[in-house]
């Protein structure tokens, strides 16, 4: 009974501590991006380009978060993109998945020594909207976990 007692006020204090994790939602005017993640975490905003393009995040331990939009003026779709990727000669960038949707892309690989989680949504209307997350390996336990969070958060109009 004690152990019983034990695993449930262990999962409660789990429960409350990611239920009242600091959410934030961002909203990009120019490209209707829309991408939510945890302010606690990602506490240090970069001045947004004058462009309006999206908007830079970064943490105190070396990760990085990135919501940006481009136009489509390539009209690039999904599996184009991510071949390209995976083919890439980039020095230091390195694909290590990849996968191609209708309207959607993810990748995830290693970049300049972090590894990064990349999600693309290609819409209608010709804008293509970007989450982009980067960390060093040593923070894989902390990060892999809210990347499919913050990925999937990931919206247009």
């Amino acid at each position: 009974m004690r152990r019983l007692y034990s695993i449930v006020i262990s999962l409660a204090a789990v429960s409350a501590n990611t239920a009242f994790a600091a959410q934030f939602t961002y909203v990009n005017e120019r490209f209707g991006i829309v991408c939510t993640f945890r302010d606690d975490i990602f506490t240090d905003r970069q001045p947004e380009p004058e462009n309006g393009d999206g908007q830079v995040w970064l943490s105190a331990d070396g990760a990085s978060l990135t919501c940006s939009g481009i136009p489509d003026i390539d009209h690039e779709t999904p599996k184009d993109f991510v071949v390209g990727e995976k083919t890439s000669n980039e020095p230091g960038y390195k694909v290590t998945y990849g996968k191609a949707g209708k309207d959607w892309a993810v990748l995830s690989g290693v970049k300049n020594g972090k590894i990064f989680y990349e999600r693309r949504l290609f819409g209608g209307d010709g804008v293509i909207r970007t989450v982009w997350i980067d960390y060093p390996p040593a923070l894989k336990s902390k990060y892999d976990p809210l990347v499919g969070a913050i990925a999937g958060s990931l919206k247009g109009p």
